[in-house]
């Protein structure tokens, strides 16, 4: 395996090169852009590159279905960190480019929705046409193909454009959530302020059957930050459920979580339990009155005694 390697969903010039850049350890790193999420996560599969970093949720639209579906399939992978990125727009040109010129546009996916609201204000007549990522998409106007892309303004210089317009962006505050993914190993120690990563799948398709999966979760004073189902492949109503909970899998009533989720689901995919990005131990809510790990651990000695006769 490169030790010294990592990927991430390129080419040059995308938000995730951008939120990788942003961590310590990738100034000695040598970093590889990849053509989409799949072959990023790949490398790491194949023992080519140490990590890779990838989009997994925008505050916009919500999960990132690639990342999601990669995690949850394939040979295990396990989320070592995450990456907060404020999401911005530039609206990219070649030179000599006016806005009444852009018939055509491009950008990932998932930016679309980022700029729906502009682009109908400010070009309703232009024909929006997918990349595999935003900087993609500014490679696609540099060959002539289109005649805008939306990619963050720090793409421009790369490719040979020119931003027509800043700061673009539909709602205010955006983000996206990256993450750094490597192979499996022992989760980093407890912060205090951390999040736990599931992928689950239910038993049966019948009444009830998400309820009894949430409540392993709720009983024990665990919050949900996200859930998202997506499409097992398996036919119509075969779902999973991707699931980011607060906490570290170390903690006595997130362990006691997966673990009541590990007896009633056929199956359970542990994705990582990681430091919360920009979040400290002061942030964290306050723990429901029984759900502290020194209350699971009086609660365990008290069963000890009891079956001791000692309670």
């Amino acid at each position: 395996m490169s030790a010294t390697r990592y990927t991430y969903l390129g080419p040059e010039g995308t938000f995730t090169e951008a939120a990788l850049r942003t961590l310590p350890e990738a100034a000695t790193r040598e970093l590889v852009p990849m053509v989409s999420v799949p072959t990023a996560l790949d490398a790491v599969r194949n023992g080519e590159a140490a990590a890779a970093l990838v989009p997994i949720e925008n505050s916009v639209e919500g999960g990132v279905t690639a990342t999601l579906d990669e995690l949850a399939s394939g040979e295990p992978l396990m989320i070592y960190r995450e990456v907060l990125l404020p999401i911005s727009f530039a609206l990219l040109v070649r030179p000599g480019t006016g806005l009444s010129d852009v018939k055509t546009v491009t950008g990932h996916p998932v930016s679309q929705p980022q700029v729906r609201n502009w682009l109908r204000s400010h070009l309703p007549d232009a024909l929006w046409e997918s990349a595999a990522s935003n900087a993609d998409g500014a490679r696609l106007v540099q060959e002539g193909r289109f005649d805008a892309a939306f990619a963050g303004e720090f793409a421009a210089a790369t490719y040979g454009l020119v931003p027509l317009v800043r700061e673009i962006h539909d709602a205010e505050n955006a983000e996206t959530r990256f993450v750094l993914v490597g192979r499996p190993a022992r989760p980093s120690a407890p912060t205090g302020a951390d999040k736990t990563s599931v992928v689950i799948w239910l038993g049966d398709d019948r009444p009830g059957a998400l309820l009894e999966l949430l409540q392993e979760f709720a009983v024990r004073g665990v919050n949900l930050m996200l859930i998202q189902s997506r499409p097992t492949g398996a036919g119509i109503g075969n779902y999973c459920f991707a699931v980011d909970a607060e906490g570290h899998i170390a903690d006595r009533r997130v362990g006691e979580a997966l673990m009541g989720l590990k007896r009633i689901c056929p199956k359970v995919r542990f994705l990582g339990s990681y430091p919360r990005a920009g979040v400290s131990p002061a942030d964290v809510t306050t723990l429901r009155p029984g759900t502290s790990d020194a209350e699971f651990i009086g609660a365990a000695e008290w069963l000890a005694r009891s079956q001791d006769g000692r309670a």
